[in-house]
């Protein structure tokens, strides 16, 4: 089987429950959400040679403030995904969204979709409100996911501050998301999320964003902080070791090797990011990529085994 971990139902509960929450995507991402059919993707999966989809919803993320109407949004749209994935049970899964940072909230929907709705995890923003993965508020939260040996996987959306006259702070895609990400996970290696937390199956998105850089960087900083007493003392590598990566964006000519100096080739799996890149995009990089000789050892690893044993570890 080859596996996308990395694709984003858009249907028309998702667009009607993030206009009632007042959420503008292209206020909040600079970016409009594409178009998107539950038949344009199995015919995207068809021509890309891929078997099996696990959907999450994509930015923005879904919290407007208001606890209430965000866990009433997510209730609705988990609903309406698992519907997709029933009827076509053998094409699509799902990780379920989550009405962060209202924790209560986001422990009993995960726990809803999960229990109820056949959720194989939940999809985490890296930030929800300016409140970053790792915060200490999202333990009880954590908790509960390590109980349940949950996937997670983490998608970036926008810092809730940025500089706006600038091209990078305009639109997301273009830095803000890779930025965020890194952001996100250097703050739960700093708090240890990844060795406290070890049953969690968190992916993180885009080849890693800017961590193939940010390892040595933070091994070294964080070692001087801790040794000033500014931080606690952090194994980065450690807490590295334990993460997924997708490879949705560009792995070639240079991302995936950057990826494979910081993590190994059983932590690696197949991300498209349809619909967000263009079906003839994605499938012009995935024939580069299958072509590819020298990927020739890994390609079934990161399509197919690595994603089988984070489906299985999510039930």
């Amino acid at each position: 089987m080859n596996i996308d971990f990395h694709a984003h139902p858009i249907t028309k509960i998702f667009r009607e429950n993030i206009e009632l929450l007042g959420i503008d995507p292209i206020d909040d991402d600079g970016f409009p959400l594409p178009q998107w059919t539950v038949e344009a993707h199995i015919d995207f999966m068809n021509n890309a040679g891929i078997d099996y989809t696990v959907l999450s919803v994509p930015p923005p993320h879904i919290h407007n403030g208001n606890d209430k109407e965000s866990c009433e949004a997510a209730r609705k749209i988990n609903i309406d995904t698992s519907e997709i994935c029933k009827k076509y049970p053998d094409k699509f899964g799902f990780a379920a969204c989550v009405p962060l940072p209202c924790v209560d909230g986001a422990i009993n929907e995960a726990e809803f979709a999960i229990n109820e709705l056949g959720a194989l995890g939940v999809k985490l923003s890296t930030n929800s409100n300016g409140i970053y993965l790792g915060d200490k508020s999202f333990e009880p939260f954590m908790e509960m996911l390590n109980e349940k040996n949950s996937l997670v996987i983490i998608h970036p959306c926008r810092a809730r501050q940025r500089p706006k006259n600038v091209i990078t702070g305009k639109v997301a895609a273009i830095y803000e998301y890779p930025a965020d990400t890194t952001r996100a996970v250097l703050n739960m290696a700093a708090n240890r999320i990844m060795t406290r937390f070890p049953n969690i199956k968190f992916v993180v998105p885009h080849n890693g964003s800017f961590l193939p850089y940010m390892l040595s960087r933070f091994s070294g900083v964080s070692g001087i902080l801790a040794s000033l007493g500014m931080m606690d003392s952090v194994d980065v590598k450690k807490e590295f070791a334990n993460l997924f990566f997708d490879i949705a964006g560009d792995p070639e000519p240079i991302a995936l090797d950057m990826l494979l100096m910081i993590t190994d080739e059983k932590h690696i799996v197949y991300g498209s990011d349809f619909p967000h890149s263009p079906a003839k995009i994605v499938l012009s990089k995935k024939l580069h990529f299958d072509n590819n000789e020298k990927y020739n050892s890994i390609r079934q690893k990161i399509y197919s085994e690595n994603a089988l044993s984070l489906i299985k570890g999510g039930k």
